[in-house]
């Protein structure tokens, strides 16, 4: 115990920078319900005074509960990894035309899926996420209001977003999705009209980069029926900080570089929305032969 606790207070690996990651993977039951990174705080609200540890529940036979879990998902992984790419065999990878991603059909599906409004920062929209009619989709909704808090610093509000959680391996591993055999993405969905904007978050290498995601636009058309939606990754386009940046390049497909998909409505129009999600899945469509869809020039042209 004494050993824990000295290593969470003053222990420091390359500089303290990698301190949590190290410790998250070792003591993950164990600090399941502690913060080990700092979460937004409104101005003028009292930071938090207790220790991280402090919370933390150190239970031996969580520990060894935790290492059995992992071991199996490791094994499991191992058995894949053998198998052939992504758990399936060669002949069936190279001819693989569509795959799904997510299926929403239980609430294992949703638990797969985190959702955040502007209440974050102090607004009054609100989103819920359910199981649609016969647990055949999942129902995204909720409603949007745009008024600004009142805490002298935010000047924009009125967003609600649903967001994949990362995928992670054994020993809380990060794993990233390989889409190279695919070139658009597949939804089906049945909306109201309004429209949403389809994110894929990066895994960043530097700080700076954190807020780097490529974005597009999906269009829905309300009334009773479903609608499949197909958006070509090379529509997709770079932006940082929320701004959309003049240096634009195509998404890296077989650079394992961005670990989350997520969606956002921010149409700056009060009122509720709603929105049906069948699947998310991906397909290769030979007839779109374009690379990419913005212009590409450098930043310094030779002279």
């Amino acid at each position: 115990m004494a050993l824990t606790v000295m290593l969470l207070n003053g222990a420091s690996f390359h500089g303290g920078c990698c301190r949590h990651k190290v410790l998250s993977s070792l003591l993950g039951p164990l600090l399941s319900n502690s913060k080990l990174y700092s979460s937004y705080r409104r101005p003028g609200a009292e930071p938090e005074k207790k220790w991280s540890w402090q919370n933390a529940d150190f239970s031996f036979k969580k520990g060894i509960d935790h290492l059995k879990t992992q071991l199996s998902l490791l094994k499991k992984e191992t058995q894949d990894y053998l198998r052939g790419p992504g758990g399936h065999p060669l002949s069936q990878h190279l001819l693989e035309q569509t795959r799904v991603l997510w299926q929403f059909r239980s609430q294992e599906d949703l638990n797969k899926w985190v959702i955040s409004s502007d209440v974050e920062i102090g607004g009054k929209s609100k989103v819920y996420i359910k199981l649609g009619r016969n647990n055949q989709a999942a129902l995204l909704y909720g409603t949007l209001n745009t008024e600004v808090p009142r805490d002298g610093e935010t000047k924009y509000s009125g967003y609600c977003s649903m967001r994949s959680r990362p995928a992670v391996g054994s020993f809380n591993r990060k794993l990233f999705y390989d889409w190279s055999s695919f070139n658009s993405l597949y939804l089906r969905v049945r909306g109201d009209g309004r429209t949403w904007m389809v994110n894929i978050y990066t895994d960043p290498y530097f700080s700076h980069q954190k807020d780097d995601l490529y974005s597009y636009f999906m269009f829905t058309r309300g009334g009773p029926y479903w609608e499949e939606i197909k958006i070509p990754f090379s529509k997709f386009f770079f932006s940082s900080q929320g701004r959309v940046q003049d240096n634009q390049h195509p998404v890296w497909l077989d650079k394992a570089s961005f670990p989350t998909l997520g969606f956002t409505i921010g149409d700056k129009v009060d009122g509720p929305f709603q929105l049906e999600i069948d699947f998310i899945g991906l397909l290769n469509d030979r007839a779109h032969t374009e690379e990419f869809a913005y212009e590409t020039y450098d930043k310094n042209t030779p002279v």
